[in-house]
């Protein structure tokens, strides 16, 4: 293989196939890329066989094809300090050759016939929807999605389609948060995705995708691209009964003032009290009984006596920074039970600290 290609198209090749790579041992194939020239021009691969992607380019100059295999934090590493410009890439024997004007480098390969084969998508269903609302509910509830969860299902987003609409769900057990869109497609479907794979998905992807899938893998394809992940097996908690069927109190309040309100407390303290008055929410730090923070909003709550509720800050910012809207909604029954904050299609419930 030889091949000549600008040195920013192949950075931005590499970069985007890091999170891809197998980082632990460097002994695995997994921790190479494979490199395919041909009369198309460069196809890249990288996997570690939870999840994986390839890359389509035409803008190389391909002198001899065929394929190679070099780790892939190395041969980044080395483009990366090279100048800008074309770059020289060429297998011999055993080794791939990187080479700009007066500056040559050596990477040790791996038999590119023994790099693990990718799922195919022929003759596999497919899912119709919204893409990019598909995508940018991942996002909203990517935060809520647990990590390390004993419960490995925990550690997915559980996308539950339904007859009339779409559920996409995330929950780490002390909030749960919820987006919908609309399914016009008639079929019904459940899976739950790694939450590895939906950081990459909202990454690489903004429209223009197709979805396939079967029972082990999930599998995105859009113009020079092709991403698949390993779907998580196993059977996600019932969700909608821990959304509260209904509230005493629904409260409108504004987004940007509740975020500057818990900003000021976080200084001191992630956990928070919240004291609603008739005319008024007072935010105070808890926790630190040497350091306190406090600090008050006007705001008709429509609460005749005084409410007191205390919580993680973290939970309200991930989803105050998701919305979109001016105000948003919070449903309350008892300080000690959960509360839902909404906004259009998102919600997330969330389970107070109790004091």
């Amino acid at each position: 293989m030889r091949l000549a290609v600008a040195k920013s198209t192949l950075e931005s090749l590499l970069i985007n196939l890091q999170p891809f790579l197998e980082k632990k041992d460097t002994s695995q194939i997994t921790s190479h890329i494979l490199l395919i020239a041909n009369e198309k021009g460069l196809t890249a691969k990288a996997t570690d066989q939870e999840i994986g992607l390839t890359i389509d380019t035409e803008h190389v100059s391909v002198q001899l094809e065929g394929k190679a295999t070099a780790n892939g934090k190395k041969l980044l590493d080395i483009v990366r300090i090279l100048k800008e410009g074309d770059i020289i890439l060429e297998s011999l024997e055993d080794t791939l050759h990187i080479k700009q004007e007066n500056s040559r480098f050596k990477l040790p390969m791996f038999n590119a016939q023994e790099f693990p084969s990718f799922p195919q998508v022929d003759d596999l269903p497919s899912i119709e929807l919204d893409s990019m609302q598909l995508i940018q509910m991942f996002k909203k509830v990517s935060p809520a999605i647990d990590t390390n969860n004993p419960k490995y299902e925990l550690n997915g987003a559980l996308l539950n389609i339904k007859e009339n609409e779409i559920d996409i769900v995330g929950t780490d057990t002390r909030r749960l948060a919820i987006g919908k869109i609309e399914n016009s497609s008639g079929t019904t479907l459940s899976m739950i995705i790694p939450k590895k794979a939906i950081i990459e998905i909202q990454k690489l992807f903004f429209d223009q995708i197709e979805i396939h899938y079967d029972k082990t893998n999930l599998i995105i394809t859009a113009p020079g691209y092709y991403f698949f992940t390993r779907l998580i097996n196993g059977k996600y908690p019932d969700y909608e009964r821990i959304i509260p069927k209904s509230v005493k109190y629904s409260l409108t309040l504004p987004k940007s003032k509740i975020i500057e309100a818990i900003k000021q407390i976080t200084t001191i303290s992630q956990e928070i009290k919240m004291t609603f008055e008739p005319n008024s929410i007072v935010f105070k730090s808890l926790g630190d009984e040497n350091s306190e923070a406090q600090t008050e909003i006007s705001v008709d709550t429509g609460f005749e006596e005084k409410f007191v509720l205390a919580v993680n800050s973290r939970y309200l910012l991930d989803f105050l920074s998701n919305i979109d809207t001016e105000n948003f909604t919070m449903g309350l029954n008892e300080p000690n039970l959960p509360f839902i904050v909404q906004s259009g299609n998102f919600s997330t419930v969330i389970m107070p600290i109790i004091i």
